[in-house]
């Protein structure tokens, strides 16, 4: 089986790929994570994993890339975006206001064909109920660093 190049440096999605058994080298990609919100959200999040294999393509012009997987989520309630939190109390925040209600949580992924030249992309979304939680459970979590890079501030 060929190298899949990883367009992230996420320790989750590495860990997807060796629970798979999937061959691959991680290249994490420069793109800016910049929602464009003329988008649904089921597109943005596509067109976020898109521009991050686009953007690791650009990486790997002068050496073979069969294949480059790129991929981006971000949790939704009410209409509002949660991408990854900037710092603890933005975690806060978020876990505060997902805390004891139900959300979806949005992924795109897109993958790079060379033989093809072409990148194919889908989305799926999930529907996450969360638990209510106490201030001192979230701060519990909060201590725990879990949040760190995850959309909506949370991973499961």
């Amino acid at each position: 089986m060929e190298t899949i190049i990883l367009a992230s440096a996420s320790p989750r999605r590495q860990e997807y790929f060796r629970m798979l058994g999937l061959p691959f080298k991680v290249i994490p990609s420069p793109a800016e994570e910049i929602l464009n919100e003329g988008l649904e959200p089921r597109q943005a999040v596509e067109e976020l994993a898109i521009q991050k294999v686009n953007c690791v393509r650009e990486l790997c012009k002068d050496r073979e890339a069969p294949w480059i997987f790129g991929a981006d989520t971000i949790v939704l309630l009410n209409g509002q975006i949660y991408g990854k939190p900037r710092d603890r109390e933005h975690a806060r925040l978020m876990i505060s206001e997902l805390q004891g209600k139900s959300h979806e949580v949005i992924t795109g992924i897109a993958l790079f064909n060379s033989r093809k030249g072409s990148i194919d992309s889908c989305s799926v979304v999930s529907t996450v109920n969360f638990a209510p939680m106490s201030d001192e459970e979230i701060q519990w979590y909060l201590d725990s660093g879990e949040w760190e890079g995850a959309a909506g501030a949370y991973q499961i």
